[in-house]
């Protein structure tokens, strides 16, 4: 495929795909990553199916097949990290996931010989790391992101520990899901491809809940149990690796064990960093100027360069420097408290909270609201006939702050919708 001319089929995917609260921005590279990924058949199928999860028959349904060659397709996909299946209730449901975090990494958890990866990762390099379209609309739109960092606990000082919450724990996501798999470092993949990777465990990030039980399934990650999960979670404390997952307080699907040379929400934290494309922790270091003296060991462990050297205005020793911290790009990670041999770094809370969504679904509302995307949330999987899906969807935008219940009621042009608001107020 050499001109955007002849891709319809592909054009109508990456509308599909546009339709998630984080899209694909368009690009030749985009094209040539897509058709690597699906046949021209299958993008035509893929542009057909809704955001929400769906069964085969709904998908036979839009796809005018029969039930049974459906599920034949869709379990073809999922075979290869296109889709994602979980089972309720005895039945099979599925869902596109987006771009990222989605089926970009999955295909490159584990090796793969039915499509040429380094010719994958030197594409995907291409259109996340020097284009900038892709990783700006992912990261940087909007309030709400996809990810957040987890604080590192063994960081955490005994006043801390006692008030830091479950959800901000990476240990509890561990023991608490029902599903645990473990699979290659899409990131770090993509740069060995390129000879660029660091020395960093490539066997090391973890998915979690329904998404691992999928991908488990299909063979792209391998399963855990808690205890292998914890020991993942430890080697990644002790190589000051940052955990990045997704943002949400429950059904946690991933976490990533980041470093900031290959990772691309660490990259994009450097880049962006005003611009915060990735949810901090509660807390950020205090650096003891007493006992800091300027040995740069922190500098050189901040993933994000969040940490700098300037001068200590000593006038006995006009060369000492001390550490600095920049508070707007610190992610609080707690990775360079670790690192100080004079205990000059402590953790300590932000001055406000940072919040978080509760579920997948809190989140993907709140993202398309702020994207000007809600719209594709009720209207492409028919959810005004669905009224469990509407129900959902509701629940969120009526626990909404009043600024964004106004931009939603605004999108959808609802009098219902702003009937019910104003009931929900009184």
């Amino acid at each position: 495929m050499s001109h955007i001319t002849t891709r319809s089929a592909y054009s109508r995917l990456v509308d599909r795909l546009n339709q998630f609260p984080q899209g694909a921005p368009p690009s030749e590279l985009l094209y040539r990553i897509l058709q690597m990924l699906f046949s021209e058949h299958e993008a035509e199928l893929v542009a057909l199916l809704p955001i929400r999860p769906f069964t085969a028959a709904s998908a036979a349904r839009r796809w005018k097949k029969s039930e049974a060659e459906s599920r034949d397709i869709l379990n073809t996909l999922a075979d290869r990290g296109i889709l994602l299946d979980t089972e309720r209730e005895g039945h099979s449901v599925y869902t596109l996931p987006p771009p990222m975090a989605g089926f970009f990494e999955f295909s490159m958890m584990r090796l793969r010989d039915d499509i040429n990866q380094k010719v994958l990762a030197e594409l995907f390099y291409q259109y996340l790391n020097v284009e900038e379209d892709f990783i700006k609309a992912l990261f940087t739109n909007g309030e709400t992101q996809l990810g957040r960092v987890f604080v590192n606990e063994p960081a955490l000082p005994p006043e801390l520990s006692l008030h830091v919450l479950d959800y901000e724990r990476a240990s509890n996501v561990v023991r608490t899901a029902s599903h645990r798999a473990v699979g290659l470092c899409y990131c770090r993949h993509k740069m060995h491809h390129l000879g660029r990777e660091c020395d960093a465990p490539l066997d090391i990030c973890m998915t979690f809940n329904g998404a691992a039980e999928s991908l488990i399934k299909h063979g792209i990650a391998r399963s855990i149990d808690t205890s292998e999960g914890l020991d993942l979670l430890q080697q990644a404390y002790d190589r000051n690796l940052v955990q990045f997952g997704e943002n949400v307080k429950e059904e946690v699907s991933f976490i990533c064990n980041c470093c900031g040379c290959c990772c691309e929400a660490m990259l994009a934290a450097q880049r962006f960093g005003m611009l915060h494309p990735v949810h901090t922790t509660n807390y950020m270091p205090r650096i003891d100027d007493r006992l800091c003296n300027g040995c740069a060991k922190c500098i050189d462990a901040c993933p994000v360069g969040a940490m700098t050297l300037v001068s200590a205005n000593d006038p006995l020793k006009k060369r000492k420097r001390r550490a600095r911290l920049e508070e707007d790009l610190c992610l609080g990670c707690g990775v360079c408290t670790r690192t100080c041999p004079e205990h000059a770094l402590r953790l300590r809370q932000r001055p406000a909270r940072v919040i978080t969504p509760l579920n997948g679904t809190h989140k993907a509302v709140v993202m398309a609201i702020e994207r000007n995307k809600l719209h594709n949330l009720i209207v492409d999987n028919h959810a005004l006939w669905n009224h469990r899906a509407m129900a959902a969807i509701l629940g969120v935008i009526l626990t909404l702050p009043p600024v964004k219940q106004a931009l939603a009621s605004k999108q959808m042009k609802s009098r219902y919708l702003e009937h019910l608001i104003s009931q929900f107020k009184n």
